[in-house]
Order: structure tokens, then C-alpha cells, then sequence
């Protein structure tokens, strides 16, 4: 067990960071999968655009690698673009 009041408080906040992220990382996936479920064009194409702001916001914040997201945006678009 720590002992330090900082030390405390350093676990504190990393717990509640966790959260943060795994909460973020979560929502991105939900979008990524919209757009692969998505049938329609247009709407893909609208779902698309908000996924790749998801993307970028976690590249960021340093949640995910910017390759990651590069490779899922370019799995996506291609996806996208394969709709009749």
C-alpha cells in the first residue's frame, strides 16, 4: 500500500483517467461498427465523417496509436466507398 498523500492521489486520478479512456476507446468502436453496418451510402458517408473525428480526437488525447487510426480510417473509407 502506498504511503505518501501524492502517491494516493496519483492512483486516484489514474483510476479515474482509465475510466476516461476505456469509456472513449468504447464509443469509437460502437462508431466504427455503425459504419460497418451501415448499408446505405449516404448515411455511411455521414457516419463516416464523425467516426474519423472520433478517431482524431483519441489520437490526441494519445489514446490509440496515430497508425491505428490511420488503418482503420483507410479500412473504412474503402468500406464506404465498395457501397452501391
Amino acid at each position: 500500500m502506498a504511503n505518501h498523500k501524492s502517491t494516493l492521489k496519483r492512483i486516484r486520478s489514474n483510476e479515474a483517467k482509465t475510466a476516461r479512456n476505456k469509456y472513449q476507446h468504447k464509443t469509437a468502436r460502437t462508431w466504427i461498427k455503425k459504419v460497418r453496418l451501415s448499408e446505405d451510402k449516404t448515411e455511411a458517408d455521414t457516419v463516416l465523417r464523425e467516426t474519423f473525428s472520433k478517431l482524431d480526437k483519441l489520437v490526441k488525447k494519445n489514446i490509440i496509436h496515430k497508425n491505428k487510426a490511420a488503418n482503420l480510417k483507410s479500412k473504412l473509407a474503402k468500406h464506404v466507398a465498395s457501397l452501391a
